[in-house]
């Protein structure tokens, strides 16, 4: 087995608002040979500014800051020339907080209170291009997704529902007949786990599958 002094240095930054996270933290990577700390930031926008100026191969990001959240920088952190991994780092183990942020990019996602060995098994996991998220919330994603899978003319269907149209209404806006409209239906309540179109209509919104303004 490769041994941690053999191993590529992982160059790494923190951001995070709390400075005794941010010094814990930093103690901790400085105690692992293949870990180079590049630096570390109290909030977003200084985190944008830090990678302007240098290479890392791993964020640490906090989820919840002042100014723009973990999430809001996410993507511009991931829109830079050769982005580096990112991991969310929070206190809490909410699953749609990790959903979010496995759909935004995220290649891993660690409660502050993790152990050592935990956060340097993320870190070295990602750096590898692997993903780090807890067995459980990744099973959990896994099955959201295919569930979440609706097609093109599902989602228009949708759409009319929240607006309000019958079965036979839809049918006529979208020149389909309204058994058809029915068959969709039901494909969309199986999908997202719905007893009815009300229910999928709320689990929808909350999910970002429609909008309320679509």
């Amino acid at each position: 087995m490769e041994k941690p002094s053999e191993r590529k240095p992982i160059h790494i930054l923190i951001v995070d608002d709390h400075p005794i996270v941010l010094a814990g933290l930093a103690t901790m990577l400085r105690k692992e040979s293949d870990f180079r700390l590049q630096g570390s930031v109290e909030s977003g926008e200084n985190a944008l500014v830090f990678l302007a100026q240098h290479s890392v191969d791993v964020v640490l990001l906090d989820l919840r800051m002042p100014g723009k959240s973990g999430l809001e920088i996410l993507p511009a952190i991931l829109a830079r020339k050769a982005p580096p991994s990112v991991i969310i780092l929070s206190s809490f183990e909410f699953e749609e907080e990790i959903y979010r942020a496995a759909k935004a990019g995220a290649r891993g996602y660690l409660v502050k209170n993790s152990r050592r060995a935990e956060i340097c098994e993320a870190i070295r996991n990602v750096a590898r291009g692997e993903l780090h998220f807890p067995a459980a919330i990744a099973a959990s994603i896994a099955q959201r997704e295919c569930r979440l899978g609706l097609s093109a003319r599902e989602q228009d269907v949708l759409v009319m529902v929240s607006k309000g149209l019958t079965n036979k209404e839809i049918g006529r806006v979208l020149h389909i007949s309204q058994f058809t409209v029915r068959n969709h239906l039901n494909h969309i309540l199986d999908k997202l786990d719905a007893s009815d179109r009300t229910e999928a209509l709320s689990i929808a919104m909350q999910q970002g599958i429609i909008s309320v303004n679509s």
